[in-house]
């Protein structure tokens, strides 16, 4: 809508996860580098942790595009508490066939052992992604634990990345899951962009997009920050709103003014978790 005016090859702002756009902010490189290093190391469980649009999803999907040869990876996006057994999922996310007629869990546990045995054998590695990992319960994470006793023996077969909200640090912190926490060796939580990285992070996706890295002012891009505490996705929403708003009023570039019509219209409805006071009289009040 507003790319042809703002001389933009695409929507900079999208919420869909898009490698493209990847930013590398600290904390990303951090978790980046740190995913690298399990699937280097063959590390048995890894924990990547994020508050809601940190960017977790966006970096599993960059390291994706990077992953190394011997790795057989499956993603698993459709957690949800009421999913029972896992381990029909997990051979669906690793493309294991399901033997004919194999009907009980003993069935189905043999036949994902044997898959294990022809990786080894053929020198590579399974390696699971749980996306959403939060909504896994005690039983489903103990399920996983159990799931990699089958890595005893020569080399490792098979590796878990969970990746999830903080509750899944909490699920983790009970007594009952000890076992299960003390085989992480991995963990990094990826906190949400100081001010500074709030202002490369815009300024990088508009470049992407093939847009000038000034088209959202240095003062709005003060007030983003302001109001989104450096939430990601939470920036995306507010810039994208932003470039529609000063689209319709053909301003150039994205001032202040334009970002406080944006909260005055989204913080009303109470739909957005923006954060901070308002920047004037007459701002938009957000509830905290």
């Amino acid at each position: 809508m507003y790319e042809k005016f703002y001389h933009l090859l695409g929507n900079p702002f999208a919420l869909s996860p898009d490698p493209t756009y990847f930013f590398l902010g600290r904390q990303h490189q951090r978790a980046l580098t740190l995913l690298e290093y399990a699937l280097h190391q063959g590390t048995c469980f890894a924990l990547i942790s994020g508050e809601i649009g940190s960017g977790k999803t966006t970096v599993v999907n960059y390291l994706l595009r990077r992953v190394q040869r011997g790795l057989r990876v499956g993603l698993m996006t459709n957690t949800h508490p009421g999913i029972g057994t896992l381990l029909p999922w997990v051979m669906q996310s690793l493309s294991v066939a399901t033997p004919r007629g194999a009907t009980t869990a003993s069935d189905l546990y043999g036949a994902f052992a044997q898959f294990l045995e022809r990786e080894r054998r053929a020198r590579r590695r399974a390696v699971l992604i749980i996306d959403e990992a939060q909504n896994l319960t005690a039983d489903a994470l103990e399920e996983l634990r159990v799931l990699s006793n089958l890595n005893a023996g020569e080399g490792l077969v098979l590796q878990t990345i969970l990746v999830g909200q903080p509750e899944v640090r909490e699920t983790l912190r009970s007594p009952r899951m000890r076992q299960f926490a003390q085989r992480i060796s991995v963990d990094c939580h990826i906190a949400p962009l100081s001010q500074e990285e709030t202002h490369h992070y815009i300024a990088h996706r508009l470049s992407v997009a093939g847009g000038h890295s000034g088209l959202i002012s240095f003062e709005a891009c003060e007030r983003v920050h302001g109001c989104t505490g450096g939430v990601p996705r939470l920036i995306n929403q507010v810039c994208d709103t932003a470039l529609v708003y000063g689209f319709a009023e053909q301003r150039n570039p994205i001032d202040p003014e334009i970002i406080e019509l944006v909260l005055r219209d989204r913080g009303e409805g109470g739909l957005l978790p923006l954060v901070g006071p308002p920047a004037h009289e007459g701002a938009a009040v957000v509830d905290l």
